[in-house]
């Protein structure tokens, strides 16, 4: 039997190629790197994260929490690593990038059903049932190659990354811990650095006014939208956003601040904090200078500085069968970012999906289709609906969910009979 091929080792990549590996069916995972780098990696493992190191939330009644727990019940590799490598985040589920990377690379590593292939490919091989998930700093050939094989155009943006301080560095004078909403019993995992009126507008000012580096014109998603693109939007734009004050009290005062930047661990010792919301586009020293005049970081120690890259997806609705498949090659499947999913989680779903159906094509059997009343179902059912004329990249969210059969007004009740329906297909399975 031939060995079903997975090009790239991201987390949905990964995610393919245990999936077919554990069935005992060979796999040769093509990954590019160390012989090759994009601008955003940094080291030789897979399943890199290169943006931030929380996975959201883990309530089973978030869109989130939901999409893992179905991927758990499908066998979630991704999971499995981020229990291991977890760092406390309040109600979200956050893990030391680093642990996390090494853990999966090892498993795939020591996985005798799977040939590690250090190469960069720039064709698809259409005579082998392949699963497509080099990410979206997908090589040029490779991109190029897919939009000639495809006939359809590719969109690139540049998706950013927020800067990561020391926590020694940061002033527990001013800054102090809590989580907004108490979700954390009391731990107080976020570190918030609060701001009076004055000082809001000292800061967004500068914000506004910093240099940033030059960019192509490529769009951004709303969700990774740089600070200080947002804030141009108006003076209270980043402090009803990422700033927002609510569920805060600053102990100094008793009172709710102005407005609050949130610093979230960015790994499992607690050693260093990113900037939550905090993507951007500024030139370094304009990030160290605008950042450190909010209270708290004036002597902050950024050990990296926000980046934005290159990010690149198919025009899925038009290209792809509703079990990831390619319509023009059906032994060819797409999965992660590349597919037009948004996220960590959600691109190592799809990983998972396509990596059964590329073990259902290569043994002759009917292909997977999840329903849309499931969580990860109901994205691939958005990324493939061809009535979409416009399409643009989608994470997980209950909006793009079927309605119930009895509407629930109760935003908290509904999200919950949500995921009950969607966990039901899972046990019935």
């Amino acid at each position: 039997m031939n060995n079903v091929v997975v090009i790239g080792a991201g987390l949905a990549g990964c995610e393919a190629a245990n999936t077919i590996a554990n069935e005992g069916i060979g796999v040769d995972l093509y990954e590019m790197k160390p012989e090759k780098k994009s601008p955003a990696h940094k080291s030789h493992n897979f399943a890199e994260l290169v943006c931030s190191n929380s996975l959201k939330a883990e309530r089973i009644d978030s869109a989130a929490g939901l999409l893992k727990e179905e991927m758990r019940r499908l066998g979630s590799l991704c999971l499995e690593a981020a229990d291991f490598s977890r760092v406390e985040a309040g109600g979200a589920l956050a893990v030391d990038r680093n642990i996390f990377s090494d853990y999966i690379t090892e498993k795939i590593r020591n996985n005798p059903k799977i040939n590690i292939i250090n190469q960069t490919v720039s064709k698809l091989p259409e005579d082998k049932v392949v699963v497509v998930a080099t990410g979206p700093l997908t090589d040029s050939s490779l991109a190029d190659n897919i939009m000639d094989y495809c006939n359809a155009q590719n969109l690139s943006f540049y998706d950013a990354a927020a800067p990561i301080v020391t926590s020694e560095s940061i002033d527990f004078d001013i800054a102090f811990s809590a989580s907004r909403y108490a979700d954390d019993n009391g731990k107080g995992d976020y570190v918030n650095c609060p701001m009076n009126k004055e000082e809001y507008e000292i800061f967004y000012n500068e914000l506004i006014t910093a240099e940033s580096a030059i960019v192509h014109n490529f769009d951004v998603y709303e969700g990774c939208m740089p600070i200080e693109v947002l804030a141009k939007r108006g003076i209270d734009s980043i402090r009803f956003g990422p700033l927002k004050p609510v569920g805060l009290r600053d102990p100094r005062t008793g009172h709710r601040p102005w407005a609050v930047v949130q610093l979230r661990k960015e790994n499992s010792k607690g050693t260093m904090y990113n900037l939550v919301g905090f993507q951007t586009n500024l030139k370094f020293g304009e990030q160290k200078r605008v950042f450190s005049l909010i209270p708290g970081l004036s002597n902050a120690d950024f050990v990296r500085y926000g980046v934005m890259h290159r990010n690149t997806f198919i025009n899925s609705p038009k290209l792809l069968n509703k079990d990831l498949s390619l319509k023009k090659n059906a032994n060819i499947f797409f999965a992660g970012q590349l597919s037009g999913v948004e996220g960590y989680m959600e691109s190592a779903s799809s990983g998972i999906v396509a990596g059964k159906n590329a073990i259902n094509r290569l043994l002759g059997r009917k292909t997977l289709v999840l329903p849309e009343t499931t969580m990860i179902g109901a994205l691939i059912n958005y990324i493939t609906d061809e009535t979409i004329s416009d399409f643009q990249p989608m994470g997980a969210n209950f909006g793009i969910f079927p309605p119930l059969e009895n509407h629930i007004r109760d935003k908290r009740e509904r999200y919950a009979a949500f995921s009950e329906r969607s966990l039901k297909y899972f046990e019935e399975r």
